[in-house]
């Protein structure tokens, strides 16, 4: 598997720092109230969040550019004419770097 950087410096700043947020808010509370199990799923979800900003891959992402990139080589396809090509400049790719 490839793995390329998807998401932009400012993004992976972003990222890491609102999930370390999130970290320290939901560690706090799991202190407090150990029998929530929804606390440790925040955790987790937090911890998700600072990986994706280390690595700076966002598996979300990832898989809308595939889905867009899947979905302008079947335009031309389902249109089945030479006016297909003038519609695909319409569509602009997502590219957040």
């Amino acid at each position: 598997m490839n793995v390329t950087k998807n998401i932009g410096i400012l993004n992976a700043l972003i990222r890491i720092t609102i999930g370390l947020t999130i970290l320290s808010w939901s560690t706090a509370k799991m202190v407090k109230f150990p029998w929530r199990d929804s606390y440790l799923f925040i955790a987790i979800c937090g911890a998700m969040k600072v990986a994706e900003g280390i690595v700076r891959f966002c598996p979300v992402t990832a898989l809308f550019e595939r889905y867009q990139e899947m979905e302008q080589q079947q335009i031309p396809l389902a249109l089945g004419d030479e006016s297909a090509e003038s519609n695909i400049d319409e569509v602009l790719p997502y590219n957040p770097s």
